[in-house]
């Protein structure tokens, strides 16, 4: 398998401009306006001490300051195949979902799970699955998750500007399937999760390698989960697709777990992807959110404000967009064009040399051998 799981394909794709529209656009609802006032983000990476983790697991905190408890959202991602991807795993990738929850109004943690990137600790994947060693199961990887998880709600849960009795959690992929086996054994205060193409054992070409195994697990999972779910795949998902997430349904709901099932429509060339269209999901989100009473303002938080920097020479319209998500996105970031109206970039990469790399790579994509693209810009 070239990925156990296909989301860190999409992570090294973050120039796009279907990323970069929905980390701006996506971030408001139809018919909401933006607040007016200025706000303190806080955008702040730690490690953080959990069982099985010598050194901490990587985790980045996001937030709008301001007065009062707030509630706490959790987002954790989902698992590549390739050691080094799963090396080079950073919370940062995912600012522009953590910025859709901070702006209304939730506290977020965003989990690397041990043995990702930064975080210590062996790796959910290796106690089962699709491990030839035969060792462990599709069960005991998704409970494996779910601690870090269950870690995370208990830390959130003191911070002094959290409602600890108001949890939100949501993942992609094995993240997705991780808030399945989280809501089998809820910390206090979980109220609702979210799975988006929740998950495991995918090889990306609509084949499963255990696929009684994980549907077993769903079941397994069901017999305890109370929680209310979402569910959202959609109709091109080339690793879990519909036929296979509807299995996984109906074995969740045999075992008497309840969920909300949403089939999305075609993302792009796999709807794997979808976790990163982010106003194609507010809606879906927005909605489960509200029948769960948790909050959704119809006036969101104000995004932060851009640092004065001048835009690189030659962008035009969608080119000045995709530069103002750069400037809000954390590190390590590069902006790379050709001088002219073609562009790439990249974050929330491991390093600074990485995204380099990406950022001139995904240029280099719209020029079709044509020119040559340099980074403009990057992290400070």
């Amino acid at each position: 398998m070239k990925f156990l799981l296909g989301i860190l394909a999409f992570l090294s794709l973050g120039s796009t401009l279907a990323k970069a529209e929905s980390a701006i656009g996506g971030q408001q609802a139809a018919g909401t306006a933006a607040a007016p006032a200025k706000m303190q983000w806080i955008e702040h990476e730690f490690l953080m001490p959990v069982t099985g983790a010598p050194q901490g697991i990587d985790v980045l905190q996001v937030e709008v300051e301001r007065p009062g408890k707030h509630p706490l959202a959790i987002l954790t991602h989902g698992t590549a195949a390739e050691r080094t991807d799963r090396a080079t795993v950073t919370p940062w990738a995912y600012l522009p979902q953590a910025m859709w929850f901070a702006r209304r109004g939730y506290v977020v943690l965003v989990v690397v799970r041990k043995g990702y990137g930064r975080s210590s600790g062996q790796q959910d994947g290796q106690f089962g699955g699709c491990q030839r060693n035969g060792r462990g199961s599709f069960v005991e990887a998704g409970e494996d998750s779910a601690d870090d998880l269950r870690a995370a709600a208990k830390f959130g849960a003191a911070l002094p500007e959290v409602d600890g009795g108001t949890i939100v959690s949501a993942g992609v992929s094995t993240g997705g399937f991780a808030q399945v086996a989280l809501t089998a054994d809820p910390p206090a205060g979980l109220k609702a999760a979210i799975s988006f193409a929740g998950g495991r054992g995918g090889d990306g070409k609509e084949h499963n390698c255990d696929l009684d195994g994980i549907v077993s697990a769903f079941r397994h999972f069901g017999k305890k989960s109370r929680v209310p779910m979402l569910w959202i795949y959609s109709e091109n998902d080339h690793w879990f697709p519909p036929e296979m997430a509807h299995k996984f349904e109906a074995a969740f709901r045999e075992g008497g777990g309840a969920d909300q099932f949403v089939m999305a429509p075609p993302y792009r060339e796999d709807g794997h992807g979808f976790y990163y269209n982010i106003s194609g999901w507010t809606p879906m989100v927005e909605e489960f959110l509200r029948a769960q009473s948790l909050p959704v303002p119809t006036e969101l938080l104000p995004e932060p404000t851009t640092p004065d920097v001048a835009s690189p020479a030659g962008l035009k319209d969608r080119g000045l967009a995709a530069f103002h998500t750069f400037l809000i996105m954390g590190p390590a970031k590069a902006f790379a064009t050709n001088g002219a109206d073609v562009w790439g970039m990249s974050y929330g990469q491991f390093d600074q040399e990485l995204a380099d790399k990406k950022a001139v790579e995904n240029c280099g994509k719209a020029l079709h051998g044509q020119g040559r693209c340099s980074v403009v810009a990057r992290t400070k």
